[in-house]
């Protein structure tokens, strides 16, 4: 029933999750380990899309409602003495913006960029509170753990020179939300029910967010990016396809002794 929506996905992507890492993620015993880190991953991509608003589209004072719209996220992850109960509990405008940010000057694809990823960060605000709900429900504390390479090693392909900092971290903003999708896809069936479905419902959302990721990426550069994008996806491939011996919801193979 996806299928026409995953397409395109997998046509961007450079590989396919290989089933070595299917069959460790489906492992009961992992299930913890794959909804902490997915958790995290949430977090993580709303932060991301953030960071580019922060850095590149508003001016000091939007920033701070940008800071003030993540704090209550941060201070539940980040502090010690978390308290699910009352994070989930607070005000029913939890996941809205407070006010309406205003683009800085001296940069055409301000507005474009804040439309399309203040939609990003509330949807995965949203997933967040979503897997630590699954979570709660099945008795699984949520827990701080270290990121896996896989982003880490994105990262590092980077041109540091502008405009082509923000068109790379863009095509790798796109590379990481394909990459969720497929997996998302792939994982579903071989999940509990509840799971399955909820994994099936981010695929609509997680294939909108790599297209944006990459519109923005073209808009921007003005020209053609296809070049680029090849040497990323490659490098996203590599990274997927090589053994990791630490299993994370990116993780590459599964490494065996």
């Amino acid at each position: 029933m996806y299928q026409q929506l995953l397409a395109p996905v997998r046509e961007f992507l450079g590989c396919e999750t290989p089933d070595a890492w299917i069959e460790a993620a489906a492992q009961p015993e992992r299930l913890s380990l794959l909804l902490i880190d997915h958790c995290n991953c949430e977090l993580k991509a709303a932060q991301t899309a953030m960071f580019l608003i922060r850095k590149y589209a508003v001016d000091d004072a939007s920033g701070q409602l940008l800071l003030e719209w993540a704090r209550p996220y941060e201070e539940f992850v980040y502090h010690r003495d978390r308290d699910l109960e009352a994070f989930m509990a607070r005000d029913s405008r939890k996941n809205e913006l407070a006010a309406q940010l205003k683009p800085k000057a001296g940069f055409a694809h301000g507005e474009d960029l804040i439309a399309k990823m203040v939609r990003l960060i509330k949807e995965e605000f949203h997933h967040f509170e979503q897997v630590l709900e699954l979570m709660q429900a099945r008795d699984i504390p949520y827990s701080n753990i270290r990121a896996g390479r896989y982003a880490k090693g994105l990262m590092r392909q980077v041109i540091t020179h502008e405009p082509q900092t923000l068109i790379d971290k863009l095509i790798i903003g796109a590379l990481i939300e394909a990459r969720s999708c497929e997996r998302f896809a792939k994982l579903a069936p071989h999940l509990d029910d509840e799971l399955s479905r909820f994994y099936v419902s981010l695929l609509r959302s997680e294939a909108r967010h790599y297209q944006d990721y990459l519109a923005l990426a073209a808009a921007i550069a003005g020209e053609d990016i296809s070049e680029r994008v090849t040497y990323l996806v490659a490098k996203e491939a590599e990274l997927i396809l090589q053994p990791d011996d630490e299993f994370r919801f990116h993780s590459g193979v599964p490494f065996v002794a």
